[in-house]
């Protein structure tokens, strides 16, 4: 077993070599597993990624090299719900805004009119992907009293009539090529002036430029990001520089239990297809039923 010893992920050239002779591995979201990494390990036969989405590995070449590729679903469900609640309420009553001013020294004269936000209890909040983790969000809306719709490939509203109508918008679809840059400048341009969009999925989901104009001069009144693209975001960076945006560093999955469940899940994935056997947590499933003849 070989262990990666720096604080930050490998960079490419560095995954490659270790790889070179490698039967499994176990990898970051922040890890790219393209064919042409796939192709300087011929040994490998198990990719195990330490996160529930796989858009960092090519599904279709490791398939067809026989690689199964794992994941960890459900577990961190609960853990990014909270988050994205915990997103939309700071962007709804500009806590993070006015948390840097105190900070700062900033501490205005108590007015009516001070770091007026937007009402939760009772808003319409649109959700983007009913999934486990837009589930779960859909519940934590259910005691602020919000009226929840959504949109998803089994139903829902049409994603044009849910932006037109939400108060707040909650991103929870995977990261596909059908879904990248799913929220544009025609869609921002379709949200209410006080909506609030909030992004825990994927960064790619959303056009980053169209945001930021669409922060800068309307249509939206506010963003909640935990992903973006690119991420990390460069000190420059313009939503950076933007009062109206709450930003966190991908940390849907940071409680401590989660972290460690997803660890396990990891590992039993890797382990069971060392072993020849089906990964408990598959995402492509059609390699394991070659392994079984189905």
């Amino acid at each position: 077993m070989e262990v990666w010893p720096g604080r930050l992920p490998p960079a490419p050239v560095d995954l490659h070599a270790a790889c070179r002779d490698a039967d499994g591995l176990l990898c970051l979201l922040t890890d790219r597993v393209d064919a042409a990494l796939l192709e300087a390990a011929p040994r490998l036969r198990a990719v195990s990624v330490f996160a529930v989405g796989v858009d960092n590995v090519d599904l279709a070449a490791a398939t067809a090299r026989g690689i199964q590729v794992g994941h960890t679903p459900g577990v961190l469900t609960e853990t990014t719900a909270d988050l994205a609640f915990g997103l939309l309420l700071t962007t709804a009553r500009r806590i993070g805004e006015s948390e840097r001013d105190v900070r700062s020294g900033r501490w205005p004269a108590w007015s009516p009119g001070a770091y007026l936000g937007e009402e939760v209890h009772g808003a319409t909040l649109g959700i983007v992907g009913l999934g486990r983790i837009g589930s779960a969000v859909a519940r934590r809306a259910a005691g602020f009293g919000m009226e929840v719709i959504h949109t998803n490939r089994s139903g829902g509203l049409p994603l044009e009539q849910l932006l037109e109508r939400s108060d707040f918008v909650s991103l929870h679809v995977p990261l596909t090529a059908e879904t990248r840059g799913l929220i544009g400048e025609a869609e921002l341009g379709r949200m209410k002036p006080t909506a609030v969009l909030v992004n825990t999925a994927r960064g790619e989901l959303v056009d980053t430029d169209a945001l930021v104009a669409a922060l800068r001069h309307g249509p939206i009144a506010a963003a909640g990001l935990d992903v973006t693209d690119p991420e990390p975001l460069p000190p420059d960076h313009p939503l950076l520089a933007a009062d109206n945006v709450v930003i966190t560093p991908h940390i849907g999955s940071a409680s401590r239990r989660t972290r460690e469940l997803m660890a396990d899940m990891a590992v039993d994935n890797l382990l069971a297809a060392l072993r020849g056997e089906r990964m408990p947590h598959l995402a492509n499933p059609e390699v394991a039923d070659r392994l079984t003849g189905n």
